[in-house]
């Protein structure tokens, strides 16, 4: 039996490469990285976290925690990896981003079906089988060819990455630890403005300059990964209302609610490295060392990772692919990660399993299936692939892309919770039928 090629060593990649694997099937997985170097990249492991550490929500009731569950369920590699690699967050998900990606590099590297080439795929490979799982960042002759395979322009925003600073450089006497509405351990560092402070920052933020200019085009960046200079420039109190809402935040020490707080997260095991939640830059960095010292408590961060901004690239799903992430025009070719419009990093690694299951049952002549859109993972995909085509956006796990339930139910956490159990049926259906 031929070798499955699974091009791209992300998230969706790393999965998908591991679900082929554990049914006994060989695996070619091919990474460019070292060889070709990426923007925003700094190592070569694979499965490497290039944006936040945070995987969102772990709690069982939200959109998030209900498609992790349903990842365990299919078996997800880097969910097990996640676990292993957690620091605190709240009610969140969040890891060290080295022993994480270095946990995913091993156990595909230690595994006897699959060998990962480390070299650039410049073109997609015809016949056989082939995943897809270049990332948001394919370029070069890869998206040339994908362009040309689709028949149809590739789409893209822009994406960018927040800060992180040095737990070690804040100042303690302008701080105070807590989680947002006492969720968690007091996982977050909390930098709490007076209005002065908060105005004299927004109008420091709007005026800085940025690496692409004042001109770019706002539709150009995903609304959930908005800049936050970006956001700034719509108003005066956007920031407040956003990344930096003061509610469920009381400062111990004044006993008060500030006028606006920055949150930070812990990003590393060790508790040495701390990132700015929600800041997002395409600000310069000198810009950023000069404007995000005016937060209390940043005075004299030293920042170990400034904000970058790069291109992230994907595809016109409704036009292209099947639920099955199978290219409409070739049914060995799948897709998957957020070069299909999905968007997040748990969204992106679902997608690599369901492409991996799919390709073994193609492998195996049967026939590719897709997931009850009652499920998260199925909603996700039937959202991308059912979309208007000309309009298409990337689209996170929400509550919002489910079909709504029989019986009308007017309490928010109530619905939700029974938008979990539903899709927990529909999931253990499609475990009995199709993980034997």
């Amino acid at each position: 039996m031929e070798a499955v090629n699974v091009i791209g060593g992300g998230l969706a990649g790393s999965e998908a490469a591991w679900q082929i694997a554990q049914a006994g099937i060989k695996v070619k997985l091919w990474e460019m990285r070292p060889v070709v170097p990426t923007p925003v990249h700094q190592t070569d492991h694979l499965a490497e976290l290039v944006c936040s550490n945070s995987l969102k929500s772990a709690l069982p009731d939200t959109a998030q925690g209900l498609l992790k569950n349903e990842m365990r369920i299919l078996g997800s590699l880097t969910l097990a990896c996640a676990e292993e690699a957690r620091v605190p967050a709240g009610s969140a998900l969040a890891v060290d981003r080295e022993i994480f990606s270095s946990l995913v590099t091993k156990r595909l590297a230690s595994h006897p079906q699959v060998e990962i080439i480390r070299q650039e795929v410049k073109t997609i490979p015809r016949g056989g089988v082939n995943i897809i799982a270049t990332g948001p960042l394919t370029a070069g002759g890869i998206f040339e060819d994908m362009a040309q395979l689709t028949g149809a322009d590739n789409l893209y925003f822009y994406d960018a990455i927040a800060p992180s600073v040095t737990l070690n450089s804040l100042n303690p006497h302008k701080i105070f630890r807590a989680s947002r509405y006492g969720k968690g351990n007091d996982d977050y560092i909390n930098c709490p403005l007076n209005k002065e402070e908060y105005e004299n920052f927004w109008q420091s933020l709007v005026d800085a300059d940025t690496a692409a200019g004042h001109d770019i085009d706002k539709k150009m960046f995903f609304d959930g990964c908005m800049p936050i200079e970006v956001i700034a420039r719509r108003g005066i109190d956007t920031l407040r209302y956003g990344p930096m809402r003061p509610v469920g935040l009381i400062d111990p020490r004044t006993e008060r609610r500030a006028w606006a707080v920055v949150q930070l997260r812990q990003e590393n095991q060790a508790g040495t490295v701390y990132g700015l939640v929600g800041f997002q830059t395409r600000l310069k960095w000198g810009e950023q060392d000069r404007v995000f010292r005016m937060i209390p408590g940043l005075e004299n961060a030293e920042f170990v990772r400034y904000g970058v901004m790069h291109r992230n690239t994907y595809i016109n799903s409704p036009r292209t692919m099947q639920k099955t992430l199978q290219y409409k025009n070739d049914p060995g070719i799948f897709l998957a990660g957020q070069i299909t419009g999905v968007e997040g990093y748990m969204e992106s690694a679902a997608t690599g399993i369901l492409a991996g299951i799919n390709a073994v049952r193609y492998i195996r002549n049967q026939h590719p299936v897709s997931l009850s859109s009652y499920t998260m993972l199925g909603a996700l995909v039937d959202f991308i692939c059912h979309s208007n085509p000309d309009d298409f956006q990337p689209m996170n796990a929400n509550f919002g892309i489910l079909p709504p339930l029989d019986n009308k139910v007017k309490d928010k956490r109530l619905r939700y919770q029974q938008y979990v159990q539903r899709s927990e049926r529909e999931m253990s259906k499609f475990s009995e039928l199709y993980l034997q």
